[in-house]
């Protein structure tokens, strides 16, 4: 007998914006910090001109953060905050490898990574490192506070 089909629920593109902005911000000021407590300022650490996310060490940052915590978890913080995650098609966990690939993209190369992806594969709401990855971001539902027997669904802007 066959399992029952799975129900995921694409994520919203301004849940996934508010999720990065959550990233970017809490990354950025611990590179920040870490600049400014140890004296380090170069182009690539520099807090005092704040280059964008994308460039340079807190790109590097973000690059890693997103490859471990996605890779261990499907979620980062601005994930968790938003009850977004990331996840293979089939809705199941990714891997590191996985997270890489689907990271590069938001970590060095939003805009084209995005703006492709809009062009592309707007039906589906993927970036473009999201497809090359084999990757979706959906929605989570806290499934410690619902009733046994009860599955919900949350709406889902398209």
């Amino acid at each position: 007998m066959a399992d029952a089909p799975r129900t995921l629920y694409i994520a919203a593109w301004d849940d996934r914006f508010l999720a990065w902005l959550v990233d970017v911000v809490l990354v950025g000021a611990i590179v920040a910090s870490i600049a400014t407590a140890t004296g380090l300022r170069s182009a690539v650490f520099d807090p005092i001109t704040y280059a964008p996310p994308t460039v340079g060490g807190n790109g590097l940052a973000l690059f890693v953060y997103w490859t471990a915590l996605e890779g261990y978890q499907g979620q980062s913080a601005g994930k968790l905050v938003v009850d977004v995650a990331v996840t293979d098609e089939r809705g199941d966990p990714i891997g590191y490898g996985t997270a890489a690939v689907e990271s590069f993209g938001k970590a060095f190369l939003l805009p084209l990574d995005v703006i492709i992806g809009v062009l592309a594969y707007e039906e589906e709401g993927l970036r473009l490192f999201n497809k090359l990855s084999s990757t979706i971001v959906v929605e989570t539902a806290d499934t410690e506070t619902q009733p046994e027997g009860v599955e919900y669904v949350y709406p889902s802007e398209k």
